[in-house]
């Protein structure tokens, strides 16, 4: 460097740049290439391995023009996996092959240039339609996302323990693409004790969803307000006077747990409940008072009566759509839930379920024809209750120092103590 500036000409300047080229000589080459190929895109294994085959037979057979047109087909099978530059790139790749190949064969000038032509013009239509279909694909994520949250504002999901049940839920829509659907649950704690519903929806598409939202949204509000529970019936009901059509209507269960030990349902032209004792019997939950469907009782007059019943440690009560027992199989038989729910039930809400689900879908064939919903909810036994306090293994409670004799046991539950007094 000391020469360079000594000689006052060119060079010192020169040698800056020359150095800021080469820098430190692979690392820079070994970033040029990473940029470089970074731009291009990864040719699709299937269109190219099409265009192989081509050119292999072309090679053995010799006749050109009987196989070069045959090209085409590696572009156009891109635009159905890639993107447009990858097809772009597979067109390129055939027009050269096929420039070469018919050049090799002594295809006369005019016959090669209209299979050139038609492959440049395949190529670019391929690349178009690989355009849109990357436009459809993303306006088809963005409803998804949509759907997955509107999911989430309706069918909220529930925990695996509320107050002192422990519960599981499963929904399956129909549709492919679906997320939502016509049938409803909730599940909410109140002061009034923990309430739940589960629904259906006459129809389908958008005009079901939107009533089982308004369902959904009224239940929610009257399960904290109203301390009997045939009220809120009686405002689901009132609700959907207001807002549905003469023919559109809501079968529904509703059901709550005003204090330890008691059960109540409402009923509203639904299928009953299956009880299911801690003995394992199962049993359904038929209606006293049978009373038509939420939105119809201005054409009958019935009103829904109050089931009461016991809800003791162990017991647990399944609520479901007619997706679930209406689900045929090739021979039009209906799934058998009562016998399927005593063979798979057990202490965990969430394993029945699943075992439940599993096997209604190998029952119809793998895909449902109506909506499904199974929701579980299960009182444990009061030393289930006590367990993981009891099971905490000392090594891992932290050291610290004795409290007083009076603070020494951990303070029972208030669920507890209510279950103890029954």
């Amino acid at each position: 460097m000391s020469q360079a500036r000594d000689h006052g000409g060119n060079h010192w300047p020169m040698r800056l740049f020359k150095n800021r080229v080469s820098g430190p000589g692979p690392s820079a080459r070994r970033r040029v290439v990473a940029q470089l190929a970074a731009g291009l895109p990864v040719l699709p294994i299937l269109p190219v391995l099409i265009v192989s085959v081509v050119v292999c037979v072309d090679l053995a057979d010799g006749a050109g023009m009987i196989w070069l047109p045959l090209l085409a087909a590696g572009p156009a099978l891109a635009a159905t996996t890639n993107g447009p530059r990858g097809v772009l790139w597979v067109g390129l790749l055939t027009v050269v092959l096929c420039a070469t190949l018919g050049t090799r064969d002594g295809v006369p000038g005019r016959e090669l240039t209209a299979v050139l032509s038609a492959l440049v013009a395949v190529a670019l239509a391929s690349g178009l339609a690989s355009a849109l279909r990357g436009r459809r694909e993303r306006v088809l994520a963005a409803v998804r996302s949509v759907a997955e949250t509107a999911q989430h504002a309706l069918l909220k999901p529930v925990p695996a323990t509320v107050g002192p049940f422990q519960v599981a839920v499963r929904y399956s829509a129909a549709a492919a693409e679906a997320r939502i659907g016509g049938d409803l649950y909730a599940l909410v704690p109140t002061p009034y004790g923990v309430r739940l519903i589960v629904g259906d929806v006459r129809g389908k598409g958008l005009p079901a969803v939107g009533t089982a939202a308004l369902v959904l949204g009224v239940f929610r509000e009257a399960a904290y307000d109203e301390p009997d529970l045939l009220a809120v019936v009686d405002r689901i009901e009132r609700s959907l006077a207001r807002n549905l059509g003469h023919d559109d209507f809501v079968t529904a269960v509703v059901a709550g747990f005003p204090q330890a030990g008691h059960l109540e349902v409402v009923n509203c032209g639904h299928t009953p409940p299956l009880l299911v004792h801690a003995s394992g019997r199962v049993a359904a939950v038929e209606p006293t008072h049978p009373a038509p469907p939420l939105g119809l009782r201005a054409l009958t007059g019935d009103a829904p009566g109050l089931h009461v019943l016991p809800f003791t440690d162990g017991d647990q009560l399944l609520l479901y759509t007619d997706g679930v027992t209406e689900a045929r199989d090739r021979g039009r038989a209906f799934y058998p839930l009562t016998e399927g729910l005593e063979r798979h039930v057990s202490h965990e809400p969430a394993h029945t379920l699943d075992a439940l689900h599993d096997e209604l879908l190998a029952h119809v064939g793998g895909r449902l024809h109506d909506d499904a919903a199974l929701l579980l909810i299960r009182k444990p036994t009061l030393y289930e209750s006590r367990v993981p306090d009891a099971a905490v293994p000392s090594a891992t409670v932290p050291s610290r120092r004795p409290r007083p004799a009076a603070a020494a046991s951990p303070r029972p539950r208030t669920w507890l103590r209510a279950a103890d007094s029954t």
